[in-house]
């Protein structure tokens, strides 16, 4: 039974990590959790080997003693002898968060581990319309690709703080009752927009062909090089000074640089501003509502999470490595099991490192 469970724990899923929690110490958890679950398995029955023991021979008066073959459990492959049979397994983790941050954050077990490279290799976006063309933020509505993720991100106005966060060290207070929504969106409409020319430098595109416009319009551009924090889209999803609450599409982002963006948007305002709040809500494929809670963290839920999730990541990456194909030409995707599958095309390994 438990051999029959590793062979199937291979993929993709996610957990919501809460504030406070570093991603070393969700991983570690992760891993003692599986191992737990593969070992809890009722062990196989021992082996028998013969053995023959000295014991009084049947029916004789006298006290005489004799050879008996006796068919005994082997106890050398005793769990409480050799301990337990799982004892080390490796998970990888994607897009890392801060000790500060909270929400999605995904782990790739087995030949997961190889595709978690595979899925941000490929750096998709999606947008709704070309850059520089559309509603600011409209492009939030549509489905996400690979590569980028979803924060929202709660601000504080009046106030500035040395590391950008609400509990650092206060550096300057401020008024902020000129601030209006309308200012704020007008702010955000323009990071956006600076934003979408950087992605679209980085890219090395020329917008003036065709093929240009079309992968803009698909949401296929993506920067070709490391490149710095893009912002694929953002806005303001509550005002009520002096908080906030922002809605951020980025690629190539930490955490530090998203509260540094709460500063920034801040001293636009002609004000200052602390980040309360990261919450990541989508990496990728995966939601929120992907994402296993602290009481699903275990050797069942995380198999069905991985059979649930294996399909899109199969979806996604066969997209990604035939971007010209529109998705209704895809062919159906495949996983590890079937003989031509994503895994056999890319070479997966169940043995590679994090």
């Amino acid at each position: 039974m438990a051999s029959a469970r590793l062979a199937r724990l291979h993929g993709l899923f996610a957990a919501y990590k809460p504030p406070g929690l570093k991603w070393k110490h969700l991983r570690d958890t992760m891993e003692l959790q599986l191992l737990k679950g593969l070992n809890a398995g009722k062990p196989p029955a021992p082996e028998q080997r013969v053995r023959f023991l000295l014991g009084p021979m049947e029916g004789s008066e006298k006290k005489e003693l004799t050879l008996t073959a006796t068919s005994v459990p082997t106890l050398t492959s005793h769990p409480l002898v050799r301990g337990p049979a799982f004892t080390s397994l490796r998970v990888g983790v994607g897009h890392r968060l801060d000790a500060q941050a909270s929400g999605v954050l995904v782990f790739g077990v087995g030949q997961g581990r190889r595709l978690l490279t595979e899925m941000y290799n490929a750096h998709l976006t999606k947008a709704a319309s070309a850059p520089g063309h559309g509603n600011p933020g409209s492009h939030l509505e549509g489905g996400p690709l690979t590569g980028s993720q979803d924060y929202t991100v709660r601000g504080l106005l009046g106030k500035a703080t040395d590391d950008f966060c609400e509990d650092g060290r206060l550096v300057e207070k401020t008024t902020y009752d000129h601030v209006t929504r309308e200012k704020l969106d007008r702010i955000l409409a323009v990071m956006q927009g600076s934003h979408q020319k950087a992605l679209v430098m980085h890219s090395n595109l020329d917008l003036k062909t065709q093929e240009a416009y079309e992968m803009a319009v698909r949401g296929l551009i993506r920067p070709t090089n490391k490149s710095p924090m893009l912002i694929i889209g953002i806005r303001c999803l509550h005002f009520a000074p002096p908080e906030f609450l922002l809605e951020v599409q980025c690629m190539h982002e930490t955490q530090k640089q998203l509260r540094k963006l709460v500063h920034e948007i801040g001293l636009e305002l002609k004000t200052t501003a602390v980040c309360t709040q990261v919450r990541r809500t989508r990496d990728g494929i995966f939601t929120l509502d992907d994402a296993l809670l602290r009481t699903q963290w275990d050797l069942h839920s995380i198999l069905d999470a991985i059979q649930a999730a294996a399909p899109r990541v199969a979806a996604e990456l066969e997209k990604s490595l035939r971007p010209g194909l529109d998705t209704q030409q895809v062919p159906s995707p495949r996983w590890p099991g079937d003989s031509e599958g994503p895994s056999s095309a890319l070479g997966l390994e169940s043995d590679v490192g994090h």
